[in-house]
């Protein structure tokens, strides 16, 4: 693998009405020679590479130590772009097209030929989406190409919401980086099945079941979210296990939010208890626990747990979300090796939440 000297460019993306930003062009120029560059979306940052070109989509997957079945989704300025990617555009797909992009909604599309195969894991179909970035944008249009693009960071790590999170995983891995500031969303885009009808979610994200349906109706979520491993996913973040601290992870599940700290305060002291049984004399050592939590709980666990990462607020999800995977990344800055994290609704935003702290966990759920 290249090793690089890892340029960063440092955007400001708030000047009203900015069409042109110089320090893209050098980024631009190096993703026209099948370079990957990282950028900011409204999400989180992405990896981006020339979409219609294997060597350039090998190095995402090189430099994100990303299994070569696991589809990308491409990148475009603007919805013209999509005829000379897919075969056809089914009518509802129209609707959703116009109701949320730019914005944090990719649709699966029937592929053309001239899309590089590493980009669809040798499916037929394609995921498209238009980011509401104003640099993604830019950069995109500067390129003159669709970017594929999955998340910038080591596979299995916490998704990038800044670029010092890219730097963090991808330093080293990649030729650059374009710093424009921290995301807003905070989880990916919302995966949506367009070939199907009805349309199917195949993996929850920025724009929600509730939203989606107001524009076409009925919507379907794909069972498929609790994949087997030899199952071939049709879109990112089906499969493997994503978002994870490197500490072993618990979701806490229970009925009430009195009852989950409850729960969650019994299996902090279960755990050290644990640990003190298993240990030789002599040989005791603490365990170091971390638990994810939300604004209101976060005194019920003061000094019971060795660290807290607060997400957001409970009533706010879309907080918990912006927040979410800067909080998962924290506990490896503080060496943690157990996290207990809080549950949140599944209505809203809340079942992005859900699907991306499940998928951390390894589907590891303690149930009161």
């Amino acid at each position: 693998m290249i090793s690089y000297q890892t340029k960063v460019w440092h955007v400001d993306n708030v000047v009203e009405e900015q069409k042109y930003y110089p320090q893209l062009d050098e980024a631009s120029a190096l993703l026209r020679a099948g370079e990957a560059i990282a950028f900011p979306t409204e999400t989180v940052y992405g990896l981006g590479a020339n979409a219609l070109s294997s060597a350039a989509v090998k190095r995402i997957f090189e430099a994100k130590g990303r299994p070569s079945d696991n589809p990308l989704i491409v990148h475009i300025a603007d919805q013209q772009a999509v005829h000379q990617l897919v075969r056809s555009i089914p009518e509802k797909a129209q609707r959703l097209m116009d109701a949320f992009w730019p914005g944090p909604l990719t649709l699966i599309f029937p592929k053309k030929e001239g899309i590089a195969a590493e980009v669809t894991a040798g499916l037929d179909s394609v995921g498209i989406r238009m980011p509401d970035h104003p640099l993604a944008l830019a950069l995109i249009r500067a390129t003159g190409l669709p970017l594929a693009a999955p998340s910038a960071n080591r596979s299995g790590r916490p998704s990038p919401t800044t670029a010092a999170h890219v730097e963090e995983d991808l330093q080293g891995k990649i030729a650059g980086i374009v710093d424009g500031g921290a995301t807003g969303v905070g989880v990916e885009s919302t995966v949506l099945d367009v070939t199907l009808d009805p349309p199917m979610i195949l993996r929850p994200g920025g724009v929600t079941k509730e939203a989606l349906e107001r524009v076409v109706g009925k919507v379907a979520v794909d069972p498929a979210v609790t994949m087997q491993a030899d199952e071939q996913p049709r879109a990112p973040g089906m499969k493997y296990q994503h978002y994870a601290p490197q500490a072993e992870m618990w979701t806490v599940d229970a009925p009430s939010v009195e009852a989950q700290t409850a729960l969650i305060r019994e299996r902090i002291g279960q755990a050290r208890r644990s640990l003190g049984d298993e240990s030789q004399e002599g040989s005791h050592r603490e365990l170091k626990i971390g638990v994810l939590a939300t604004t209101e709980t976060q005194a019920e666990y003061a000094g019971i747990a060795d660290y807290v990462a607060v997400c957001g607020s409970r009533h706010d999800l879309a907080s918990v979300a912006r927040g979410l995977y800067d909080a998962l990344r924290s506990f490896d800055q503080q060496q943690v090796e157990f996290i207990l994290a809080e549950s949140f609704p599944t209505t809203g935003v809340g079942a992005a939440i859900m699907n991306r702290l499940n998928k951390a966990a390894g589907n590891q759920v303690i149930r009161a």
